[in-house]
Order: structure tokens, then C-alpha cells, then sequence
């Protein structure tokens, strides 16, 4: 089996986030988990996906923070995988993600469901990128710049990332 590149030390902040959720098991894991999924056999049984790799992504999602392991809450002999703030965290991105899909996809049609706001029932608005004063961005807005130095919370020093 090729050993997966890690991106975990790489100055990108989209590489160093796709190094924990880059796969689309994991996003679907999330996704599930969201909705209320919490047992091995469930996230099986939604996904349909082979029980070893099901294993091997929820323990990743568990190691880097995203999903913790609690007992049932039926007080049976299982376990139950409960996203965490940094899990929950990921939703606006599967919102990015599913509406750039009903915008490009060429089968909308096929699109079973719609997000709609559970209060009113109506669908959710496009996510919009706004400027600090309130402006809709477009990529063409937007660059990036060295971050301002910066005490590094695990070793004390300063520095900063070459820009990406």
C-alpha cells in the first residue's frame, strides 16, 4: 500500500485541514454525524463502506479532534462517536460544498434534498464571503499576505509562514 503524503507540517492552512478531512469518507462521516449518526454500525450502515476503513477514518477523526468516544447512551456495552466544537466546525464547509453542487453540478435534478432553516422551512441562503465592512468579496478581492509575527503556541518562539 503507498504511504499518503502528510500535510500536517505544511504552511498551507487548506493543505494542513484536507491532511485531517481530505478524503470523502471523512467528510461523510462528518456529515452524518451532524445528523445525528453515532454508532460504528450506523455510520456503516448509512455509508455502506467497508468496516475497516470506517474504522481507520474514525479513529483519525477521534486522534486529530474532531469526533470523541463516549458510552452509549442506552447504557449498552457499545460506544458512541460525538463530534466535538472542532467537528461541528466543519458544517459550514459541507454547506460550501453541497452548494457549490446544486450551482455546477450538470444533474441537479438528482439532487434529493434541499438545506432549508428548521424554524422557517425555507432554504438556506448561498454562503457570501464579506469584507470587514460588510462588501461581497470575490476571489479577485482577496490575497494573501505574511502573517504578522506571532508567539508559536508550542515552542514559545516567534515566526511566521511564508504565505500560501
Amino acid at each position: 500500500m503507498v504511504k499518503r503524503t502528510s500535510f500536517e507540517r505544511d504552511p498551507c492552512p487548506i493543505a494542513r485541514a484536507l491532511d485531517v478531512i481530505g478524503d470523502w469518507w471523512s467528510l461523510l462521516i462528518v456529515r452524518e454525524a451532524l445528523f445525528g449518526v453515532r454508532r460504528f454500525s450506523e455510520f456503516q450502515s448509512k455509508l455502506g463502506m467497508a468496516k475497516n476503513i470506517l474504522a481507520s477514518r474514525l479513529r483519525t477523526l477521534v486522534e486529530h479532534g474532531l469526533l470523541r468516544i463516549e458510552p452509549a447512551s442506552d447504557g449498552s456495552a457499545y460506544h458512541e462517536y460525538l463530534l466535538t466544537p472542532k467537528g461541528r466546525g466543519i458544517f459550514p464547509v459541507l454547506v460550501a460544498l453541497r452548494q457549490w453542487s446544486e450551482e455546477f453540478d450538470a444533474h441537479t435534478d438528482e439532487i434529493a434534498t434541499v438545506l432549508v432553516d428548521r424554524n422557517s422551512g425555507r432554504p438556506v441562503k448561498k454562503l457570501e464571503l464579506h469584507a470587514e465592512d460588510g462588501r461581497l468579496l470575490a476571489p479577485g478581492d482577496t490575497t494573501l499576505q505574511p502573517r504578522s509575527p506571532v508567539k508559536s503556541k508550542k515552542s514559545g518562539t516567534r515566526g511566521s509562514a511564508p504565505p500560501r
